[in-house]
């Protein structure tokens, strides 16, 4: 039992709880970071951000105390893409450690939002209006600068123009039916993303990964997360108790799908739930 003065460490669920719950006070980069602590539980979180520190130390160095933030912005790429040679990982894209930042800052590989979130971590520490985005299907970095604002690729390094934007907008829109009369301004896709949706997407992301491996202990650890970031996320509440049933946890998975159910309005999803739902409560009976 500990003393007076000892308190037990928390869990890695409690700790991303903690840092999550405020978001005029969300250490994104720490949340991001943390989210390494389920497949690697004795990972030291402060160690990653101490490294991150050093880095920025030496990017600092580089530039002249008056620099002014086009010369920064040039710097901290040179740094970044070139020296220390970060970039998107081509060969195995769709490996969960690209999500972790801790493997991404040893391999300087990783995917978008990952090299994004390192990136924006020493871009704000050098002072610029740095800000994510999430582009559909490829999540964006953009600097404000006194002419103008610069979009950046984080998987390159590129500097994208407002027609390579609209280049690579264009499968997305026919996708969705946002063409001639439904079109609408590349500038409301390149709107900054908050702390929380860049952490939900950087979730969905592993989400994504687990459920098409049929990873079920990893996918719910990762919706764990996902529902503590987003408590009104009803359909991750429905993909949990899937997940616990393919667990065979027929407990575990009746309890989340009545929650879903108690919220969902969808009708079509809802008549398949009730069945798995009737089926279920069957087996843990």
């Amino acid at each position: 039992m500990p003393s007076a003065y000892e308190y037990p460490a928390p869990t890695p669920l409690g700790y991303f709880a903690a840092l999550v719950g405020d978001d005029d006070a969300l250490p994104l980069f720490e949340a991001a970071a943390s989210v390494a602590q389920d497949e690697y539980p004795d990972l030291d979180v402060q160690q990653v951000l101490g490294d991150v520190d050093q880095m920025l130390a030496r990017v600092r160095r580089r530039c002249a105390a008056d620099a002014g933030p086009l010369q920064r912005l040039r710097t901290l790429n040179q740094f970044f893409f070139r020296d220390m040679g970060f970039g998107g990982n081509v060969n195995n894209y769709y490996d969960p450690d690209n999500s972790y930042l801790s493997l991404v800052l040893r391999t300087r590989r990783g995917i978008p939002i990952t090299l994004a979130l390192l990136w924006l971590e020493l871009a704000q520490g050098m002072g610029l209006k740095a800000r994510g985005v999430n582009f559909p299907g490829h999540f964006m970095v953009k600097v404000n600068l006194p002419n103008g604002q610069v979009v950046i690729d984080p998987f390159t390094g590129q500097s994208l123009s407002r027609e390579d934007l609209s280049e690579r907008l264009e499968p997305y829109k026919r996708r969705n039916g946002l063409v001639d009369d439904f079109d609408v301004p590349v500038g409301l896709y390149l709107q900054a993303a908050t702390p929380r949706d860049i952490l939900a997407r950087l979730l969905r992301n592993l989400k994504e990964i687990h459920q098409s491996q049929e990873d079920w202990l990893r996918l719910i650890a990762v919706l764990d997360r996902l529902l503590i970031l987003l408590p009104d996320a009803w359909t991750e509440y429905r993909d949990r108790g899937l997940a616990w049933a393919e667990m065979g946890d027929a407990r575990q998975a009746v309890s989340d799908l009545e929650i879903y159910i108690e919220h969902t309005d969808d009708a079509l999803d809802r008549a398949a739930i009730v069945q798995r739902l009737q089926e279920l409560r069957r087996a843990r009976n």
